[in-house]
């Protein structure tokens, strides 16, 4: 290999450094596994969130935001994070907390955009699950927050927030800050 002898044992360090973190991080929840919800103050849960957040914040995320990680590869890491991803699903955003986060088949997130299933209003601090449905797609420095549901085939435009709690029909397009309908879906009511 010659002169790039050394970048070869940087790559495969920091290759198994992930690795080995991946691991370690899947072992821990498997053990003790983060509860959906609300986290008591001075709860095991608590603690569990701590590791957990400890995790994410030396290892993992300055991973997924640095933006140098091909999004096929990112995939990978999701998954392996414990995001539920379908069939030919992509993120080019960022998916905070992945285990509390769903997504169909054929579903695009796009560029800067953030999945946010965590709640921290005051002194309150709690989970509760993203779920997004085949062939939906959320737009460029878009938010979706805790609980949000969408439905097949929806589109949430390119920088709106949608707002803890939101439930988005299949067929919908929503946008704006705060996300509101733009234009109806084809759910069976419609």
């Amino acid at each position: 290999m010659g002169d790039f002898r050394g970048i070869a044992v940087v790559a495969a360090a920091a290759v198994f450094l992930v690795a080995y973190g991946i691991t370690a991080y899947r072992l821990f929840l498997w053990l003790l596994p983060l509860p959906e919800g609300d986290i008591p103050r001075g709860s095991l849960s608590e603690f569990i969130y701590h590791v957990y957040l400890l995790f994410f914040l030396i290892l993992f995320y300055p991973i997924m935001r640095s933006g140098a990680v091909p999004v096929p590869i990112l995939r990978l890491i999701y998954l392996a994070l414990g995001a539920r991803l379908g069939e030919n699903t992509y993120s080019s955003g960022i998916i905070l907390d992945p285990i509390f986060v769903e997504i169909g088949s054929n579903s695009i997130v796009g560029q800067f955009a953030l999945l946010v299933p965590h709640v921290i209003e005051g002194d309150k601090l709690a989970h509760y699950p993203i779920r997004i449905g085949n062939d939906v797609t959320i737009g460029a420095h878009s938010c979706v927050l805790a609980g949000v549901t969408i439905g097949d085939g929806a589109i949430v435009a390119t920088g709106a927030v949608v707002s803890k709690g939101t439930r988005i029909g299949p067929g919908e397009v929503w946008g704006g800050v705060p996300a509101r309908r733009l234009k109806a879906g084809v759910g069976p009511d419609e």
